[in-house]
């Protein structure tokens, strides 16, 4: 192991941190001291905190929280512990800027659902994450702020759209974040900066909240952390059934982080690859992916290659019309400004473009097709428990570079075609966690997807903390610039 050159506090996880605060080893003012100073030292590296709030109210803030556990008082798991809220979530008296020039100076009046959860629960807000211009691209650069390079490779992408969350995080800039995922935006930067990122079944955090309360069912708020357990304890903070987001699922509040022990022995788990050749891939990835196999097989579990007998092309359809549907909904008002228009980047541009060609009919059938997608993936799971596939099909990239434009031989025809893999778990809604499984030659880190049947989400947390105690791929491998 390579000893972190910096902050004994900082260098905690989440849960660690959490039970330092509360067993009074630690003040919530020498954490918040930690941290700034600590943010002040590296974020500059890559640009992954924005939006920062001044340091001596954070301080005075955390004053407050010592006050209160010198009464005998928590607010919860995250008393006192730094928070930053990834851009597109509202936070009531700080910027959400979304990343556009449009929104620039946006203060919200009220908290999203998640920003309020993790308040409540004790959390510290110190600024935001930053982001793509609207979340669009997993590459996380917008005019505001500039540009989020890897916590690896700080000439390279971290990815996105919560790539600002997922390089703090491995930057030990925070001790747990929160981000959303779209396209893969809780995933792809969690592959790419070596940390995990849950992907929650549909409804389980509820989203907003927003006007589309029946209609937005693609984008789902959720937990990013550098253990799987830090990742279960936000979720535990996260989830949970809101009246104001009629499709969230009414469970009963649960701790996700009890229960993660699991003996896997003759579990079965189907390995999607890259669906046959049908995704191309960078030279490298699938190498580290199949290699993984052997770590869920030496945790007892019987892994195979499958396919879903699914037309893979007519799933990119119907991706593309969900997705031009949704953000020409979201961005055809500015579209039809034309002052507003010419401060959207090319990419939203073409997204509201494609939304205006759309007939009723193409998003029925889309729909249909989506139907049909979550029909033969619950097929899938008839036969096996869990299927796995890479959570991106390129390594960290040039961060100069908006998007690939070639992978594999092949030539991408969107900006996000590059991203394809993880479409197929959004569109049936199943909870997806990427778990790190190692470096290419260039020291750039690749993740895994583990899938799972809907809403078994504690399920897939079992097996991650399982592949992270037999793997421990983030003890092993700090960001260098960390390691003094």
């Amino acid at each position: 192991m390579n000893p972190l050159a910096i902050d004994p506090i900082v260098a905690l996880d989440a849960h660690g941190l959490s039970q330092a605060i509360h067993a009074r080893q630690v003040s919530c003012r020498e954490v918040m001291q930690a941290y700034l100073g600590h943010i002040e030292r590296f974020n500059p590296l890559v640009n992954a905190l924005v939006s920062l709030r001044d340091g001596e109210v954070l301080l005075g803030e955390a004053d407050q929280c010592d006050a209160q556990l010198a009464r005998g008082q928590s607010r919860g798991w995250m008393h006192g512990m730094p928070q930053a809220i990834k851009d597109l979530a509202a936070t009531a008296g700080l910027r959400t800027t979304l990343g556009s020039p449009l929104f620039a100076e946006q203060v919200p009046t009220q908290d999203a659902i998640s920003v309020a959860r993790v308040r409540a629960s004790g959390a510290l807000i110190v600024g935001k994450s930053n982001v793509p211009e609207f979340g669009l691209g997993s590459q996380s650069y917008n005019m505001l702020f500039g540009t989020t390079t890897n916590a690896y490779d700080h000439s390279r992408v971290a990815g996105g759209s919560s790539g600002g969350a997922a390089a703090a995080l491995a930057m030990r800039l925070l001790p747990v974040a929160d981000g959303s995922d779209m396209m893969g935006s809780l995933r792809n930067p969690a592959a790419f900066n070596n940390v995990y990122g849950l992907r929650p079944s549909q409804g389980r955090v509820p989203y907003g909240p927003t006007p589309e309360l029946f209609m937005q069912q693609l984008a789902t708020e959720g937990p990013m952390g550098r253990t799987v357990t830090d990742v279960a304890r936000l979720l535990s903070v996260q989830a949970g059934y809101d009246p104001r987001v009629p499709l969230s699922l009414r469970d009963r509040p649960r701790d996700y982080a009890v229960g993660l022990q699991r003996d896997f022995t003759g579990v079965r788990v189907g390995w999607l690859g890259n669906h046959d050749g049908y995704l191309p891939m960078e030279d490298g990835v699938m190498g580290l992916c199949e290699a993984a196999l052997a770590d869920f097989a030496e945790l007892g579990c019987r892994v195979e290659a499958c396919q879903p007998g699914f037309d893979m092309a007519r799933l990119w359809q119907c991706w593309l019309i969900h997705r031009h549907f949704l953000v020409h909904g979201n961005l055809g008002a500015a579209y039809a400004d034309p002052r507003k228009r010419a401060l959207l980047k090319p990419e939203a541009q073409w997204e509201v473009e494609g939304g205006l060609r759309l007939t009723a009919a193409q998003v029925y059938r889309a729909a249909l097709d989506r139907s049909a997608w979550y029909q033969a993936m619950s097929r899938l799971f008839e036969r096996y428990d869990f299927l796995l596939l890479p959570a991106a099909q390129v390594f960290p990239f040039d961060a100069a570079v908006p998007w690939p434009k070639v992978v594999g031989g092949r030539a991408m025809d969107t900006y996000h075609r590059w991203m394809e893999v993880v479409i197929g778990p959004t569109l049936a809604g199943l909870p997806s966690m990427s778990v790190p499984v190692g470096f290419n030659a260039a020291g750039l880190p690749m993740g895994l997807q583990i899938i799972g049947p809907a809403q078994a989400d504690h399920a897939v947390l079992q097996l991650a903390f399982a592949h992270e105690q037999l793997t421990r791929w983030v003890e092993r491998r700090p960001p260098g610039c960390l390691r003094g």
